[in-house]
């Protein structure tokens, strides 16, 4: 990294100790760390803050491109919005499955694949001592509610998957509240779905009744989502046109 700056000599030195001591740079993990610093990590920057531009050219070029790989995921490169050197050096297939891209993108989903099954395996394991049923009034407890009362029924367990997605990273876009319905009996039920893929969540399902693990919703031939939402979005569940052209 190359940082020029018109500083005085003495100015430059105690710089470049201050940097070399915070290990800018490529740095290894520290195994004995400590949260006792004594620092503020929160704090506005002054307005002639040196890194300021920096960090903000950064952060644009950052933003520029998570958005153009967000729809391609897998898919072929995406052009930078600042030139680097490393792009000269990019090879012509960007779609090899045994490339770095690939390989990167097949982890990420793995470990969320993973991080999303224990969540389902907690919250389930969990019910069976945590399930309070609402009584003569369907009561949809808020997140708060349902941790201060030690446990509720479908809908208030299952914010406790919904945000424990959201908690750990999942997108808002990506995980959604649903209510599914059992047409052989009329049975409503509240389930996490997570759009790992748009057309075929998969499913959360708190307390068991429905299904246990994580499947996709089209495994459950029994049941039928019907809304969808979040804590500021609300969405209807309807057959698409294609499959109405299809099923006439």
């Amino acid at each position: 990294m190359s940082v020029r700056h018109p500083w005085n000599q003495r100015a430059s030195v105690l710089a470049a100790a201050l940097l070399l001591l915070l290990g800018l740079g490529c740095a290894g993990i520290s195994l004995n760390s400590t949260s006792d610093t004594g620092l503020d990590y929160f704090q506005r920057p002054n307005p002639d803050d040196v890194w300021s531009a920096k960090i903000e050219g950064w952060q644009r070029r950052e933003r520029f491109d998570s958005a153009l790989m967000q729809p391609l995921e897998s898919g072929p490169a995406v052009e930078s919005a600042g030139y680097s050197a490393a792009n000269d050096q990019l090879p012509s297939d960007q779609g090899a499955t045994d490339g770095l891209r690939a390989k990167y993108f097949q982890f990420r989903s793995e470990r969320k694949r993973a991080m999303a099954r224990e969540v389902a395996a907690w919250i389930q394991a969990e019910a069976k001592q945590h399930y309070r049923e609402d009584g003569a009034v369907d009561h949809w407890a808020t997140l708060e509610e349902t941790l201060a009362r030690g446990g509720d029924d479908c809908d208030g367990l299952e914010l406790l998957a919904f945000h424990a997605l959201r908690d750990l990273g999942f997108a808002p876009t990506e995980v959604y509240r649903a209510i599914v319905v059992r047409p052989s009996d009329g049975q409503h039920h509240m389930v996490t779905l997570w759009f790992e893929n748009s057309e075929d969540p998969w499913v959360i399902d708190p307390t068991g009744a429905m299904t246990l693990g994580m499947p996709r919703m089209s495994e459950l031939e029994a049941w039928v989502p019907i809304k969808v939402f979040s804590e500021r979005l609300e969405y209807t569940v309807r057959e698409n046109r294609g499959s109405l052209a299809q099923n006439p």
